[in-house]
Formats: C-alpha cells, sequence, structure tokens
C-alpha cells in the first residue's frame, strides 16, 4: 500500500468522507439554533419534557433505562434486572444465577447514551473486566438471539386518536466474511467500518487474530446493535405501512405517558415485526434519533431536514400536553437530572 492509499484510508480520512462519524456539534448545529427558537416559543428550555410524561426529562436525559422497560408489558420486554455498580464480582455471579440468568448475556448502563458500555457477557472473566470500569447502577439483559434488528421509531400527537411509525431503521450487525487467504486481523482492518473499531476488536479477538476463516464464512464482530460499535444502519421506511403503524400504536397505548420515541428490538422475521412478535431491548423518549439518517449515503441535507421535523413533532406534542394540564419540568429540577446523567455517563 503506497502512503497515499495509508493516508486516504487512515481513520481521519475514513470519519472524514462520510458526515455519520462527524462531531456532534457540527451535525447538529443548524438543528441546535432551531431547537432554541422553540425554546422561545415554549417559554421554556425544557419543554421536551413534556413530550413522554410517563418518562423522566421525556427521555432526553437523565432517565432509568430498568424504568422505562417496565412500563411495557412484560410480553414484550427480554429478562432483565438492575444491578448496584458496587457488587463484587462473586456478588453479581450468584444474583443473576440466582434469577435464572445464563451466559452469553448484555450488560448495559442503567443510565447511558449511544451504546457506552453495552457488553455482550460470556463468561464470570467478562463480569470482572466490566464491574472494573462501570461506575453506576447497571442493567444485566438476557440475549436476544432473533436474527433481526430493527429500531422502530413511534409518533402519536395527543389530539389526535392513533399515533404512527415515522421511521425504521434497520441493523446490520459489524462483521466480515472470509476469502479464504487473509488473516481475521487483516480482514478487519480492510474493512473500514471494522477499521475504526479496531482498538475494542483487538482486545475481544485477542487469540484469534491470525485465524485465516474460510471462503465465505461470515465472522460477526460486535453483537450489539449500535452505531457507535460498528453497526451499519439502514433506511427501512419502505417497510412502513398501515399494518405496522397499528400495532406499534396498540403497544404504545400500553405503555403510561408515552407518545414519542424508538422500540430498539429484535424479532424473527419481517411478518413477525408486523404483528408486534418482537422482543424490546430499550425504548428511548424524545432524546432518541430517527437514526435511518445515518445510513451510508444519505446526505447531510436530507439528515437535518428530517432531525428539524423531529424536533417540530416534540414541540408540538409537548405543547399539546401542556394544554391538556402537565407542566414542563421546571429548570432548577431539569438542572439536577442532567447533572445525575453527565456523571454517570462520564463515569462509564
Amino acid at each position: 500500500m503506497s502512503w497515499r492509499d495509508g493516508l486516504f484510508r487512515s481513520n481521519f480520512f475514513i470519519k472524514f468522507r462520510s458526515w455519520e462519524y462527524w462531531p456532534f456539534g457540527i451535525v447538529q448545529f443548524p438543528v441546535i439554533l432551531y431547537v432554541a427558537w422553540l425554546s422561545l416559543r415554549a417559554r421554556s428550555l425544557v419543554f421536551f419534557s413534556a413530550s413522554n410524561p410517563g418518562i423522566t426529562m421525556g427521555g432526553m436525559f437523565g432517565e432509568s433505562k430498568f424504568e422505562v422497560l417496565e412500563k411495557i408489558p412484560s410480553r414484550y420486554v427480554p429478562k432483565t434486572m438492575r444491578l448496584h455498580s458496587s457488587l463484587k464480582s462473586k456478588e453479581v455471579i450468584k444474583v443473576i444465577t440466582d434469577e435464572g440468568f445464563s451466559f452469553p448475556l448484555i450488560f448495559k448502563p442503567d443510565l447511558g447514551e449511544r451504546g457506552y458500555l453495552v457488553e455482550r457477557i460470556n463468561n464470570e472473566k467478562d463480569i470482572e473486566a466490566y464491574l472494573s470500569r462501570v461506575k453506576f447502577d447497571f442493567l444485566a439483559q438476557e440475549l436476544v438471539s432473533l436474527p433481526l434488528e430493527f429500531g422502530v421509531f413511534y409518533t402519536r400527537f395527543p389530539n389526535d386518536k392513533n399515533g404512527k411509525v415515522t421511521s425504521v431503521v434497520m441493523k446490520e450487525m459489524l462483521s466480515v466474511c472470509g476469502d479464504g487467504r487473509s488473516s481475521l486481523q487483516e480482514l478487519i482492518l480492510n474493512l473500514d467500518r471494522a477499521r475504526l473499531q479496531w482498538p475494542i476488536l483487538q482486545r475481544t479477538f485477542l487469540g484469534r487474530l491470525t485465524e485465516i476463516p474460510e471462503f465465505g464464512k461470515k465472522t460477526e464482530l460486535v453483537s450489539v446493535g449500535n452505531h457507535c460499535l460498528g453497526t451499519k444502519f439502514l433506511d427501512g421506511g419502505h417497510l412502513i405501512n398501515d399494518s405496522l403503524s397499528v400495532t406499534f400504536d396498540a403497544i404504545s397505548k400500553q405503555i403510561p405517558g408515552f407518545y414519542f420515541g424508538r422500540f430498539d428490538l429484535r424479532c424473527g422475521s419481517l411478518e413477525d415485526l408486523c404483528q408486534g412478535n418482537v422482543k424490546i431491548m430499550e425504548l428511548n423518549g424524545c432524546g432518541a434519533e430517527p437514526a435511518h439518517i445515518y445510513q451510508p449515503g444519505y446526505s447531510l441535507r436530507q439528515a437535518i431536514a428530517v432531525l428539524l421535523r423531529h424536533w417540530r413533532n416534540i414541540f408540538i406534542i409537548a405543547r399539546q400536553n401542556k394544554e391538556r394540564g402537565i407542566p414542563y419540568t421546571p429548570f432548577k429540577e431539569a438542572i439536577q437530572h442532567y447533572r445525575k446523567f453527565k456523571a454517570a455517563t462520564s463515569a462509564t
């Protein structure tokens, strides 16, 4: 590889060529200006807190993932429990064993964002490593092995009888395909999306990097469907229809105080998705994004237009709820929630 090719394939240029990897502030700057205007109209910097009255701060920050999951009918949710970060490894093992969990399973912070410290736990050694990093309460959740993963965004205006699905993102897990010649390390470093995850993958696959996968053999590198961990997000807008909206309208109306947000779920087939035969790993409120915008090739202009509509919907829902007697969270209380959230995410 020439120095020019090496430079062009460096992490900097991989990120530079695709806005999906750009810093949050650059992509969101025009959106921030629009949100400031909406705040002036609402006469509240935290008007979004009324978008989902049943979730702390509407789900923008500071909400407990576990408490949100508890609001969802249990048939839709994988077995999940909350654990205190002060527990020792042996104590965690005893608790999860007593509760009927088995390896592998997923650990994730109860307060967190964008997939940080969401990890697959395969054995007791992984538990010890996880406890050395997590500083706040975390969740143990059974691993859902259903083959398809989606993010389904739901919107219902309080003055309307029914809501609808407004975005679907399909998640393609980070993986490489063997060519019968290249080592696993070479396959990872030759795939831009995987190359960006090299520091993590180097530790995860320590001892296997020199293996040469057979031709056509697929190796899944990350089993957690988060963009920051290398998952490819694809626009599933073609899957939106009346049947899907009716299904998620019915599910959403069973969740107290929920009007707007994204279901992160797994299912066995597209038919199961439409029929609501799903397992919901997380429900994210107004702080969630319509993640289909991160499909490779989706233009920044298109993405910003979607985000502006997204915030307009938040504003309308919050205003209609306020007219129904639901107040915006007092600013001092919002600051307390934010400080707790930042303490948790900076600690992780």
